[in-house]
């Protein structure tokens, strides 16, 4: 049986969740493919945070606009972090100046005003690919499935130096190609954290690769520190939050063989 998709509409627009609603009936019309769709709606951050943490939360999709009286919708964006099992999170919103602070919150999309049938078909089928068992089964532990230019490719973990969030994909660097994932940074932190480091809220690095850590200037944070891995020329930038998880890190590295 398909089961439903639950999803939440947040904003305080009326006008706009109504038009998200008619969007969201003429997806399910067009594409049979979809599962049911049951929409909810919450017209503020507490509203919606009363459905959220209900014990019988159902839903898995978060449709949230960003400037909203009370709380906002990155507020809201940092508070499901708390969630034992936390909703896909798309932002929708008229302005896209915030759009890299929403991917630094994992979320799996990022729709402008107005949304665009096309676009938000785009979305669900994102959504779906990350719902269906079937798609994970195909992983290996030791394996990543990276769609590109049509083709599937298998990329070795071992073969992975770091994982960076960029914008709305996930970068996915060896030493000898770049790669795009649809994905969430804290996705792959949690299903590879035994073989990955956070180092900044947006990039894991391969503790193998680890070698140094070092001064650095960047332009956004100022004086700060870097690592240096193996098969990369540049360095990353390590926030302070994450630096002492960086040291330690290098500090457990294996002597190297001589």
């Amino acid at each position: 049986m398909n089961r439903p998709l639950h999803i939440l509409l947040v904003d305080d627009e009326a006008l706009a969740r109504s038009r998200l609603r008619t969007l969201l009936a003429d997806a399910a019309r067009s594409d049979p493919a979809l599962p049911p769709l049951v929409v909810h709606e919450a017209a503020d951050s507490a509203q919606a945070w009363a459905l959220l943490d209900a014990p019988d939360c159902a839903i898995e999709l978060l449709l949230l606009d960003i400037h909203m009286p009370g709380q906002d919708g990155l507020s809201l964006a940092e508070r499901l972090r708390g969630l034992a099992q936390p909703p896909a999170l798309v932002f929708v919103t008229a302005n896209s100046q915030h759009a890299v602070d929403a991917f630094e919150l994992d979320a799996l999309d990022y729709l402008t005003k107005p949304v665009r049938l096309a676009r938000l078909q785009q979305m669900l089928a994102k959504l779906l690919r990350q719902r269906l068992p079937a798609a994970a089964a195909q992983e290996s532990p030791g394996t990543l499935l990276i769609q590109d230019r049509g083709r599937t490719e298998r990329v070795p973990l071992a073969e992975v130096v770091y994982f960076k969030a960029e914008l709305k994909y996930v970068t996915v660097r060896t030493a000898e190609h770049s790669y795009i994932l649809d994905s969430a940074l804290g996705e792959l932190e949690t299903r590879h954290a035994a073989q990955f480091l956070r180092i900044h809220r947006n990039a894991l690095v391969a503790r193998r690769a680890l070698r140094a850590l070092e001064k650095h200037h960047d332009a956004e944070e100022g004086d700060g520190w870097a690592v240096r891995l193996d098969g990369i020329d540049e360095p990353l930038a390590v926030s302070r939050r994450q630096l002492p998880g960086v040291r330690a890190a290098l500090r457990d590295q294996p002597e190297p063989s001589v």
